[in-house]
């Protein structure tokens, strides 16, 4: 198999079998040797990470008198120690403006460059219009595709997938991906299985198309998705849609709260997540080692830690803000990212794995040659 561009012919020789693709032009022509083309295929990047948290700080010894448990149980529990909260004037699209704007800079991208908005939220500003269309408005962007994306904690990597099929299609060559939510104003403050879990919070990743003149390949190597409806109920916020729409009997039962069964949940999460990591770096020819960071969904300090050992990962390999940020749902993992970047754990080349589990239920795993 050879691949022709405008630079010439070169042979493959790379640690992944197809469909990694050679980082030589924009758009790249592989054949076999028979002649016939295989595949044509540009490539995606991300050249710009950031996040945003609100000021507000929780603690668990503001949170745990409610609840009628202690400080240091809700910290053996869970591993969090402190969750940001939105203040009363700030709502998702405020919060992802200001992860996008960071994210842009550091990527050094105007507004006017980015070809489409794709935004991961379950609390959404309002019902409609769309939290990315007020998104496009705050950051002052072209008249460009914007619209939500709704799969829980997947959300982001559900996101990713899409902005990346649009960068391949054609159809876009600069999509910024957000993931934004405010999740303390769906809590019912008496329920021990999920008051002390959620933060509020944004991050964002700017996604580009583009050449590469280095030998290595350089962007993301594959995204694969998943959900399983059956396990529908075990997170889930019941009230507020057409199935339950707002009534004073849905405010009796607090229908409009988020509800958990966090034992089931646990145990999906662990099996799901561990699972689909090995299915992708087997995909790509890789084993958990050459991993220099894994980036997950900060859902529980538990299930990072179990996932962690069960791949064989040591604590300097596995991103975790979950002490300081809690649970920011589709937001978490976009924000442990920008944390793992800013903070100099991730260097170009770097083989990263991107993992998430959530409501619906839905999983979602990203490889990434950074």
């Amino acid at each position: 198999m050879r691949a022709k561009s405008n630079v010439g012919a070169v042979w493959l020789t790379c640690l992944f079998p197809l469909p990694i693709i050679p980082p030589h032009t924009e758009s790249v022509s592989i054949f076999a040797e028979d002649g016939r083309c295989l595949v044509v295929m540009i490539r995606s990047r991300i050249i710009g990470t950031g996040s945003y948290l609100p000021s507000r700080i929780v603690s668990n010894e503001e949170i745990a008198p409610t609840l009628g448990v202690s400080p240091a149980r809700i910290y053996r529990l869970t591993g969090i120690q402190t969750r940001h909260w939105a203040g009363d004037h700030e709502a998702s699209s405020d919060m992802a403006v200001e992860a996008g704007r960071r994210a842009l800079d550091a990527a050094g991208c105007p507004p006017s460059s980015i070809d489409a908005i794709i935004l991961s939220t379950t609390s959404p500003d309002m019902a409609f219009p769309s939290t990315a269309c007020l998104v496009q408005r705050g950051l002052g962007c072209r008249p460009v595709g914007a619209f939500d994306v709704s799969a829980s904690c997947s959300g982001f990597l559900y996101g990713l997938s899409m902005a990346q099929a649009m960068i391949q299609s054609g159809q876009a060559k600069t999509c910024l991906v957000v993931a934004s939510e405010v999740k303390s104003r769906s809590l019912d403050p008496l329920d021990d299985a999920t008051a002390l879990l959620f933060g509020d919070g944004a991050g964002a990743v700017v996604l580009r198309g583009e050449e590469d003149g280095t030998p290595e390949w350089r962007g993301i190597l594959g995204i694969r998705l998943y959900a399983d409806g059956a396990n529908h109920g075990l997170i889930r916020l019941p009230g507020g849609g057409s199935r339950l729409p707002l009534s004073s009997d849905t405010l009796r039962k607090r229908e409009h709260s988020l509800r958990m069964q966090g034992a089931s949940l646990f145990r999906i999460a662990i099996r799901r997540i561990e699972q689909a990591v090995l299915e992708i770096l087997k995909e790509f020819g890789a084993c958990p080692g050459d991993l220099k960071q894994v980036v997950l969904h900060q859902a529980n300090g538990r299930i990072l830690s179990q996932v962690a050992e069960r791949l064989g990962l040591d604590q300097g390999r596995l991103a975790s803000v979950i002490e300081r940020y809690g649970n920011t749902s589709s937001a978490s993992l976009p924000i442990a990212l920008d944390d793992a970047v800013r903070g100099g754990n991730i260097s170009p080349n770097d083989l990263v794995l991107l993992g998430t589990f959530g409501g619906g239920v839905t999983w979602a795993t990203g490889l990434l040659r950074w």
